[in-house]
């Protein structure tokens, strides 16, 4: 790797080798069908500005949103083609003379766009991390939601019981963690019993297979009080009966609804829906909505925060290669991410989904 490669004109730092073009993935019509969605197209090589850099990605994160993405639900106002993906690992190939950026140094980043073999990004939105581990990758859309979220929106308080749903998901699993570590009484629905043991390994107190237990019979049972924070991410019936089981002032965290993501609507109707303000108003409850891109200002605290926690070995960082997914391993790059998406709608996913690219795509 250099960073010697400073041209006349534009002080452009780049890689010794970069090729003519690359491959990205485009949303070419609106639909929750994600393979339906979108189209792979080669593009000429990108230059970045004097305030930019030209990343080469090495793991992407997958989520339950790139559905939404895709259909035009979070932005109506984008009109295909456009990028997708949230959420990139890589390496600088090339950085504008203000950037302050070395080529080959390894960054992780928050941008539009990430299901793509190069990247350019503005240098903000660059973050240094100490090497290409891969387990980065979930701190970042997944961890940053539960942390950020319990403690902006959940009010997270020491000795109060959570509820977590999805909690062996990508960013379940961080929910689990944040609140056991909070002092908390920590609760998990899943649906296999290898999930059952990955939440055990995590520090759940009390992980439920709900295809095996009635949730809310094991909550009306074992939690008599209520519970005082959920935090949820299913949506539909799991949302009703979390609902029903709040505790006095408690409070109810939605991160997503993945139930209805790739339904034409985008959402799956609650039964409750007409009973809900009575149900919150006589318990003092609430149910609170988080966005992520609405706390871009806490990003870098809080993902330096859980990098540290990793690396002190307080936090697990669970990644999902797709080793189960039926379809190999998505090590494919761009071409893996159709499946990859697909395979987190199967509900066998076990942590953060990650696709790598090839390993010679790192190399500069």
């Amino acid at each position: 790797m250099s960073d010697s490669g400073d041209t006349e004109h534009n002080q452009i730092k780049m890689a010794a080798h970069l090729p003519k073009a690359f491959k990205r993935i485009m949303v070419s019509s609106l639909t929750p069908k994600f393979r339906s969605a979108i189209s792979i197209e080669t593009v000429p090589m990108a230059t970045p500005g004097p305030k930019e850099v030209l990343v080469k990605n090495r793991f992407v994160g997958i989520n339950a949103s790139d559905v939404n993405f895709a259909a035009g639900r979070y932005d109506p106002t984008k009109v295909p083609p456009f990028q997708i993906g949230f959420e990139g690992l890589g390496v600088v190939a090339a950085a504008g003379a203000e950037s302050n950026f070395k080529v080959g140094q390894p960054i992780a980043y928050l941008y539009d766009g990430a299901f793509s073999e190069y990247k350019v990004l503005p240098s903000k939105f660059a973050i240094p991390i100490p090497s290409l581990k891969p387990e980065y990758i979930p701190l970042m859309v997944s961890g940053l939601t539960a942390a950020i979220s319990f403690d902006e929106v959940g009010d997270l308080k020491k000795g109060e019981t959570v509820l977590v749903t999805a909690a062996a998901g990508g960013t379940g699993q961080f929910a689990v963690q944040l609140a056991k570590k909070a002092g908390c009484h920590v609760i998990g629905t899943c649906s296999t019993d290898a999930k059952m043991e990955f939440l055990k390994s995590i520090g759940c107190d009390r992980p439920i297979n709900y295809k095996q237990e009635d949730l809310n019979e094991v909550l009306k049972t074992e939690y008599p009080r209520g519970v005082d924070v959920v935090y949820e991410s299913v949506g539909a019936q799991m949302f009703d009966t979390c609902v029903n089981r709040l505790a006095v002032k408690g409070r109810l965290i939605v991160i997503g609804f993945i139930t209805g993501y790739k339904s034409d609507t985008g959402y799956t109707p609650i039964r409750g829906g007409a009973t809900l303000p009575p149900k919150l108003l006589t318990k003092s409850a609430s149910v609170r909505g988080f966005f992520l891109f609405h706390y871009t200002n806490l990003w870098v605290p809080y993902l330096q925060r859980l990098v540290s926690m990793y690396q002190a070995g307080d936090l697990m960082s669970q990644v999902d290669r797709g080793e189960g997914s039926g379809t190999g391993v998505f090590n494919k790059g761009v071409q893996s991410i159709p499946d990859a998406v697909e395979y987190l709608y199967t509900g066998q996913s076990k942590g953060k989904i990650i696709v790598e690219f090839p390993e010679g795509s790192s190399k500069l």
